[in-house]
């Protein structure tokens, strides 16, 4: 097959570099937004007269033609033609015969694909932040059975205050709302249109790009045509937001692994998103989640993939480019599968109350509000801090809580403290003494449920 872009050549491309220089085994995925843009680029060519209307019609009726045989599994794509725009093109003139070869007036495949990828980027993206939704829908779900599951909450993996289940829930649906307010962002630069910037200088013929962009529904249109063609940082910040997506995925995840542990033994997850050993009748082992951090390290190396790529590269487009594509396409891939899959992960896990509970009444979780307690007595906090130290040492050469001690052993410590400590330290009076914003407290936690349903409804 001759290329269309093959006058000045003397031969064919060798077939080892047809199938080097080929992307239409990835880039096929933009065949939708190829041909919505080619049509919007038909109706503006016909409407500033560049094509008459009849032409325009034609073409138009072609490539709602192929969308219609692609979509029926009846098109066959040609790495001869390189990618999903020469397909497309050679599709339409085999169609529609001379008439298919306007279409590319006064475009160039540098924009094009700059268009389709805009295209296709801004669909994921509402995509991915309705998964974000949904999760995070899934999260508060959970945390409304659970606002008083008390649980340790940990730092340096080392037990330190007691929170409850609903709480440390709430940590992740932060994230992801974060995480829904930066592809939200990422959006605004995405939704700019390219196309009629050419190859790298515009273009001679009098488009109208506005209305293009209308048609489309793009926000602007690119003010400068070298940038137009060379910016992929639209693609790069997705993958940023994308990695740390998966960033709070795998932080929650780690925290699943270990929550599910004999060591632990804070949750079970559900046989459907278990699986078992080949050799280990007993093991039932937690490899959805695994999975999900490991494909973290997937997203983190399509986001290193894009910017060295673009690192070096000259204005305006090179072939480099094409690599954008896969890197960007897996990162899109990836997050989406992992958003689906963890929130029946999450909402099918069984809780096993009594041993969160037993963990936040050990470790001492209770120390800071003896502290607290003191200090509410009048005794400076850096003191009180000593003389909780001393009880804490007490107890663990004694082989005892601080609840457990005697008022009198106690007051050997300070004799400020009196018989309603007892009340000051229980585990659950000390998670709902915490009721500030952003605290523990079932109170606090039930408002913080309240407004974060609201930000998914508005």
């Amino acid at each position: 097959m001759a290329k269309l872009w093959s006058g000045r050549f003397q031969k064919d491309t060798d077939r080892l570099m047809d199938d080097f220089h080929s992307s239409i085994s990835f880039d096929s995925r933009l065949y939708k937004y190829d041909i919505t843009g080619s049509i919007a680029h038909a109706k503006m060519l016909a409407r500033v007269g560049i094509i008459s209307d009849r032409e325009a019609g034609a073409i138009i009726d072609g490539l709602s033609g192929i969308l219609e045989d692609i979509e029926a599994g009846r098109v066959e794509f040609s790495v001869a033609a390189e990618d999903i725009h020469m397909n497309m093109e050679q599709l339409l003139i085999d169609r529609i015969g001379d008439v298919g070869k306007k279409l590319h007036t006064a475009r160039s495949r540098n924009d094009q694909v700059a268009l389709d990828v805009r295209m296709y980027l801004r669909d994921e993206i509402d995509e991915t932040g309705q998964l974000l939704a949904k999760l995070t829908g899934v999260l508060l779900d959970v945390a409304e059975q659970h606002l008083d599951t008390v649980m340790p909450g940990y730092t340096h993996l080392q037990r330190a205050q007691p929170i409850t289940l609903a709480h440390h829930l709430l940590a992740y649906c932060q994230m992801f709302e974060r995480d829904r307010q930066r592809l939200a962002d990422c959006r605004r630069r995405v939704n700019v249109l390219p196309l009629g910037a050419g190859a790298l200088a515009g273009t001679t013929f009098p488009l109208d790009r506005e209305y293009v962009a209308r048609e489309l529904g793009f926000d602007a249109v690119t003010e400068n045509s070298l940038d137009a063609v060379s910016d992929r940082d639209f693609a790069v910040e997705f993958a940023a937001a994308a990695s740390l997506i998966m960033v709070h995925l795998s932080r929650f995840c780690e925290e699943i692994i270990l929550w599910s542990s004999a060591e632990f033994g804070f949750i079970e997850l559900d046989d459907a998103y278990s699986t078992g050993s080949s050799m280990m009748p007993q093991k039932k082992n937690p490899d959805v989640a695994e999975l999900i951090r490991g494909k973290s390290g997937r997203v983190f190396g399509d986001l290193t993939a894009l910017l060295t790529m673009l690192k070096g590269l000259p204005l305006a487009y090179n072939k480099d480019m094409q690599e954008d594509k896969e890197a960007l396409f897996d990162a899109v891939d990836t997050v989406k599968k992992c958003l689906l899959i963890f929130q029946p992960l999450v909402a099918t896990m069984r809780v096993r109350k009594e041993n969160m509970a037993r963990a936040a009444r050990g470790g001492f979780t209770n120390a800071t509000d003896l502290a607290d307690y003191l200090v509410q007595q009048g005794v400076p906090f850096r003191e009180a801090h000593a003389i909780v130290g001393r009880a804490v040492a007490y107890c663990l050469e004694h082989n005892k809580a601080l609840d457990e001690l005697s008022l009198e052993v106690l007051r050997d410590f300070s004799p400020v403290i009196n018989e309603d400590v007892y009340e000051a330290i229980g585990v659950s009076r000390c998670v709902a003494a915490r009721n500030v914003i952003g605290g523990p407290a079932p109170e606090a936690v039930q408002k913080a449920i309240r407004a974060a349903r609201e930000k998914l409804d508005g």
